[in-house]
């Protein structure tokens, strides 16, 4: 939609996610009417390099590829059918194809989006127990963690800030530390990791025998900081849920995929979870689906006579829909066809060459990269720079952002790179450039 029809159409009545509505009332509020390669273009022609990956999912940018035609054939040939009891083709597919990719898991349960997949983790897990004739209710989960928006999810991933408000319908969740050395206590990356394997292994020790599960991101914390694991970390709290048997949910919602350089991370960081999640760029950013992957083991104690009341009792109108389904597969495809891992790997080599640039700048406190993320922490007098003069550091970046033609979004006082999987190298550098020229302009104002 666009000319006359759109431009007689009042934006107000969009009410935008994590933002606030009395800052972004003016030209701000810019209208996306169509997408060229990597570029978002507005309603006056104006273009913006999409330096979000439009909320970290996109992988091949904006226009025809074999993923959109995918799309466009199932369409033609069965828009929707239910999973409840039936299964369309492209999910039988799709399951098959996931179980091959995510080694260790058996079985595929659908949803639409990253949290739904984790309030269906959690359900499996607290039904897992109870069907196994071993209730336990309580949940561990990573400071700084971030899971998605539903009451499951911010209970596991509670991030004060956003959702404080919410603590009346939150379940009550014991925390464990986030293995982030800037501003620890800790001198080396070794001795923090004893600390946090410590303080979790103390939690799993009180909690023996009523803790269901641990949740955490896979490989790294994204929406609570940016926060890149230590190469043994991830490996040793899975070692841990298995000495205390305990589950492991994993979340690669974010960064699956090829985010951190490895399609998938969890196989990558030598851990072995029971339940793993994924979505975000499983449909390249194209279509609104998720999965919750099982083990067996965690599959075949929901088996038995429907008199028992076993079964798995969640399910969305939407669940394992056939276009996104068909997208899934189209894109896992592509990813085969243009050696897309090849390519992150290299762009992630030109991102880390370039992190050290930022760390000339004085209000960089700490940078912290893998693969396609970097996290660029800004202070000021040793404390977050959380404002220039009077205007929060997040609406400076996303407005002169917009200026330079790129969209941007910040998280607190850290600048977050997360560009689409297979941007071209020309364009990583447009993105870090204009980090580069936002950091220096916050340096002086």
């Amino acid at each position: 939609m666009s000319g006359p029809r759109l431009k007689n159409a009042d934006k107000r009545f969009v009410w935008h996610p994590y933002t606030q509505m009395k800052d972004w009332q003016q030209d701000d509020n810019k209208v996306i009417v169509r997408g060229k390669g990597f570029y978002l273009i507005d309603s006056e022609g104006r273009r913006y390099l999409d330096g979000t990956a439009s909320m970290w999912c996109n992988v091949w940018g904006h226009g025809p590829n074999e993923v959109v035609e995918a799309m466009r054939e199932q369409l033609n040939i069965l828009q929707h059918s239910t999973l409840f009891g039936l299964a369309s083709g492209p999910s039988v597919k799709l399951a098959e194809k996931l179980v091959k990719l995510a080694k260790g898991m058996d079985r595929v349960f659908y949803t639409d989006n990253g949290s739904t997949a984790i309030e269906v983790a959690l359900k499996m897990a607290l039904q897992y127990w109870r069907n196994m004739g071993k209730p336990r209710k309580e949940f561990v989960s990573l400071e700084r963690g971030y899971h998605g928006d539903t009451a499951g999810a911010m209970s596991v991933g509670y991030i004060k800030q956003f959702f404080s408000v919410y603590r009346p319908i939150l379940k009550k969740v014991h925390r464990i530390p986030s293995p982030l050395l800037y501003g620890s206590k800790f001198d080396s990356e070794r001795d923090l990791v004893e600390h946090c394997l410590e303080q979790t292994e103390k939690t799993l020790r009180k909690l023996r025998g009523r803790c269901a599960a641990v949740v955490m991101e896979s490989g790294a914390q994204i929406a609570g900081g940016v926060v890149i694991y230590p190469g043994r970390y991830q490996k040793k709290i899975s070692e841990l849920c298995e000495k205390h048997d305990t589950l492991l949910i994993l979340d690669e919602i974010a960064t699956g995929f090829g985010r951190l350089g490895n399609m998938t991370e969890y196989l990558a960081q030598r851990s072995r979870p029971d339940i793993v999640c994924f979505g975000k760029a499983l449909t390249a950013g194209y279509f609104p689906l998720a999965v919750t992957l099982a083990k067996s083991e965690i599959y075949d104690a929901f088996l038995g006579r429907y008199s028992e009341n076993r079964h798995f009792y969640h399910g969305h109108t939407f669940t394992g829909h056939p276009v996104g389904c068909a997208a899934a597969l189209a894109n896992l495809e592509l990813y085969e066809k243009r050696n897309l891992m090849q390519q992150i790997k290299a762009n992630s080599q030109y991102l880390e060459s370039r992190m050290c640039e930022f760390e000339e700048i004085g209000t960089v406190a700490d940078v912290r990269q893998k693969g396609l993320l970097a996290g660029i922490e800004l202070e000021r007098n040793g404390k977050p720079l959380l404002y220039l003069k009077k205007e929060r550091l997040g609406q400076f970046i996303a407005r002169e952002s917009l200026k330079m033609g790129v969209h941007l979004r910040a998280l607190g006082n850290i600048m977050v790179l997360i560009p689409p999987l297979a941007i071209d190298k020309n364009n990583l550098k447009t993105l870090l450039d204009t980090h580069m020229e936002l950091a220096k302009k916050a340096e002086k104002l």
